[in-house]
Parts: C-alpha cells; sequence; structure tokens
C-alpha cells in the first residue's frame, strides 16, 4: 500500500502533470459478464495511474487490442477512464488490486486479496460461462478461490498453460477455465506471446460464451 501511494507522488516523469489514482483498482466492464478475465496486478503506471484495470500501460494495449479483434470491446485502445471504451459480456479484474513493487505480487499480498477475488467470483458466477486466467499466478489464484467458494475443482489442480482449457462445475452448471501467457512486454517483446495466440484463447472465450 504504501509503495503504490508513494508511485502516485513521484510520478514518471512522462505523466508528470497527470494526476494518479493511487488507490486499489476496481473491476472494469459488464456488472453480468459472460467472460471473466483475471490478471496479476495494476501496472504501477498504468491502472495505478489511470484508476481503470490494463489502461494506460503496453500489457492493456495488447488486451484490449485483441478483446477488440474478436468482438468483445468497443475500441481497440483503453487509455483513460473516459475514452469511451466499453466490454462487450466481459469482465476484467486482477488477483491482486494494489499495484506491487516491480509488477510482483508477494504472497502476502496475493493473501490479502483472495477475500476479494472470492467476492468477486460470486458476483460473476451467476452468468460467466468462461474464466479467462491471463498468467500461471492468476490462474492458480482463480483456481484457489472457485476452491474455496465450493466449485468442484480437480485434484490434482489443472495445469496452466497457453490455451490450457478445462471445465469447472458449479451449483449444477459448468464454467470453462481458459488459460493464456500475460500480455507482459516479457512476453509479448521476446514473442511467447503473439497476437494470434492472444486472439486464439479470446476468440474461444467468445466462442464458449456464445458473445
Amino acid at each position: 500500500m504504501e509503495w503504490r501511494e508513494a508511485v502516485a507522488v513521484v510520478k514518471r516523469a512522462s505523466y508528470a502533470d497527470e494526476d494518479y489514482w493511487g488507490r486499489p483498482v476496481p473491476g472494469f466492464g459488464a456488472s453480468d459478464p459472460l467472460i471473466w478475465v483475471v490478471g496479476l496486478a495494476p501496472a504501477a503506471h498504468g491502472a495505478n495511474r489511470t484508476g481503470r484495470m490494463f489502461t494506460g500501460d503496453r500489457s492493456g494495449d495488447w488486451l484490449f487490442a485483441s478483446l477488440h479483434r474478436v468482438g468483445l470491446a468497443a475500441e481497440p485502445t483503453s487509455v483513460q477512464v473516459d475514452d469511451g471504451q466499453a466490454l462487450r459480456g466481459v469482465r476484467l479484474t486482477a488477483a491482486v488490486h494494489c499495484a506491487p513493487p516491480g509488477n510482483k505480487p508477494t504472497p502476502e499480498e496475493f493473501a490479502t486479496c483472495a477475500g476479494w477475488l472470492r467476492v468477486e467470483l460470486g458476483l460473476v458466477a451467476p452468468t460467466a460461462h468462461v474464466v479467462v486466467a491471463l498468467g500461471g499466478l492468476a490462474w492458480s489464484a482463480v483456481l484457489a478461490a472457485m476452491r474455496a467458494e465450493g466449485w468442484q475443482v480437480p485434484r490434482p489442480a489443472p495445469r496452466f498453460g497457453h490455451g490450457a482449457e478445462v471445465a469447472i462445475e458449479s451449483g449444477g452448471r459448468e464454467v470453462v477455465l481458459l488459460g493464456a501467457y500475460h500480455p507482459s512486454q516479457q512476453n509479448t517483446f521476446t514473442g511467447r506471446l503473439t497476437e494470434p495466440m492472444l486472439d486464439a484463447v479470446l476468440g474461444r472465450a467468445a466462442q464458449v460464451a456464445g458473445s
């Protein structure tokens, strides 16, 4: 928390004239989503600055461009909260809601936010047909939340991988969990994640959800 707030005061030079959000970042998108996308954590100069998930950083550039290409976002970019962006049947959140140092949440930060992820899961569960986990840490956090809320998560836990797909039952209905590499610069700059790869997973989410 202290680091998140300090970043909002000691700003990046290119954003020196902007007022940073500097607080926990809420989810963004439909209140009754068919698709729930879970990332890792807000970026220090992205969502921690703008106050909207995946908005104002390069990971968000990749994610929103892909959502737009597969028909799930109104605009191909997301730069600020009043830019007119709207999601179609999708809600974005993160396993951790506060920007962590080095974009690497600690186990304590995951534990602190675990309860909030469970609350969010309960809110989207009545309508969601698909959950997309961006990265292995988000995948693990989603599975832990599902298990804690009584979902029938297989044991051993399904392994994360790009394009991994598993059906998980809750209350007599199935929700499909999809895995995708996180659109971090580490993955996109090295070619571990390409635009067609991300489009394939989000397009599959749209297909399963009937969007």
